[in-house]
């Protein structure tokens, strides 16, 4: 079993930016990136620019979660700067979802979308089997440090069943308070993805390599799989 794990840069220290990248790039799958607008949730956090920043020092997979009102505009942007992953609000596409999705893979880029907590998976029936990844948020979005919905997780198990059933091909990534409380609910739906942010993995401890040492042990400890084994260490 393949763990990949996806830290959230929004919830790491600033000021130590080039040391917890540093460390991270050859550890993980990839990067999380969070872009609010301020309107489609209440809050505002990083930028293109910021992504920018991250692949002068790594070369690691991004992706970029838009909470964002107009993702066409912010879609275009990501283009610009080469984002690995481009995933775009469920509640924002209305209209436009074949558009961008046919836009971001005319670019050699890859596509995913998001369902928020009260976002049913029905709602991109129509465009899933042209998804190569859906997140599925177990929080509120907006905010770091939220209440976890453990109801929001059996949208991971129904989504496996379907992607197994019609051969689809998009990753399940989870998203909100993955961290030694949840490891174990968030293991049994089973997705391919797990966000860490600050409760995960940053605010374990000052150093970055000791609390990467910890959130593992906390995830081999909660869930019984052993992911060292596959995951560089040193």
């Amino acid at each position: 079993m393949n763990i990949k794990f996806s830290p959230s840069l929004m919830t790491m220290d600033l000021d130590k930016f080039s040391e917890q990248i540093g460390f991270l790039k050859d550890k993980v799958d990839s990067f999380h990136v969070d872009i609010m607008d301020g309107h489609f949730v209440p809050n505002l956090s990083l930028s293109p620019w910021f992504i920018e920043q991250v692949k002068k020092i790594a070369d690691t997979q991004i992706s970029a979660h838009l909470m964002v009102e107009d993702p066409a505009f912010w879609t275009d942007k990501l283009i610009d700067i080469g984002t690995d992953f481009i995933c775009f609000p469920a509640e924002s596409v209305s209209g436009i979802a074949f558009r961008l999705i046919n836009k971001i893979h005319s670019s050699g880029l890859r596509a995913g979308v998001v369902l928020n907590p009260e976002t049913p998976i029905s709602s991109i029936e129509a465009y899933i089997d042209k998804l190569d990844k859906i997140t599925i948020m177990t929080v509120d979005p907006g905010f770091a440090g939220e209440v976890f919905i453990k109801k929001s997780l059996e949208k991971i198990v129904n989504l496996r069943k379907e992607r197994e059933k019609f051969n689809y091909h998009f990753l399940i990534e989870m998203d909100g308070s993955s961290n030694k409380k949840s490891f174990s609910m968030i293991h049994q739906a089973n997705p391919d993805i797990y966000i860490v942010g600050r409760s995960g993995l940053f605010g374990l401890s000052d150093d970055i390599q000791t609390s990467w040492q910890e959130m593992i042990e906390n995830f081999e400890t909660e869930t019984g799989v052993k992911v060292s084994k596959f995951i560089n260490q040193e």
